[in-house]
């Protein structure tokens, strides 16, 4: 458990709040606990009939998860360390996407598979990236690290690293990074 101890010390820095605290009133927090133990399992050498079963259960508790906190985290993507979740709701995350360490997802974010042909696909995030409030990321794209997705921006293209981008469709606006997002 490992990456989740590294989630709570990122959720301590941002609140500076006891770890029971958080992980009593933390939506981001519940999500990012069953995604880490499920992907856990999923990510195991147990025997294939025996991973079937814990993830089926495990399958249940995610969906319990995204009832009552509206954060969808499938155990299949692939999500680094230090992950902050900040906001309740509306988090949709693709089963193949790839998030790199130390990022930040705000409420409302999509993760998504877009694109036609060759180019269909689910984006790679690279680390230390902030991606704002109702942010859709979808497509075959890379994220370079520190870049700085703004709120409400539709990326489609590939972010070169330490940008931001903002708008619909997303443009580089700055070479600010995300230093300032991400503590």
């Amino acid at each position: 458990m490992g990456r989740f101890a590294s989630d709570i010390k990122k959720y301590k820095r941002y609140s500076n709040r006891n770890g029971l605290i958080l992980l009593l009133t933390q939506q981001g927090l519940w999500a990012l606990f069953v995604y880490r133990i499920n992907n856990k399992i999923y990510r195991s050498k147990l025997p294939g009939f025996l991973k079937r079963i814990f993830l089926f259960f495990g399958l249940f508790w995610q969906k319990y998860i995204e009832i009552v906190a509206g954060i969808s985290l499938p155990y299949s993507a692939s999500i680094g360390r230090s992950c902050y979740i900040g906001h309740f709701g509306g988090i949709i995350i693709n089963a193949n996407a790839v998030i790199g360490d130390d990022c930040n997802i705000s409420q409302g974010v999509t993760v998504g598979v877009s694109g036609r042909g060759a180019d269909r696909g689910v984006p790679t995030i690279g680390d230390r990236v902030y991606i704002g409030a109702n942010a859709v990321v979808a497509g075959n794209i890379a994220i370079g690290n520190d870049a700085v997705i703004a709120a409400c921006s539709l990326v489609t293209q590939a972010v070169a690293a330490g940008t931001t981008v903002a708008g619909v469709p997303a443009k580089k606006i700055s070479d600010n990074n995300s230093s300032a997002y991400i503590q």
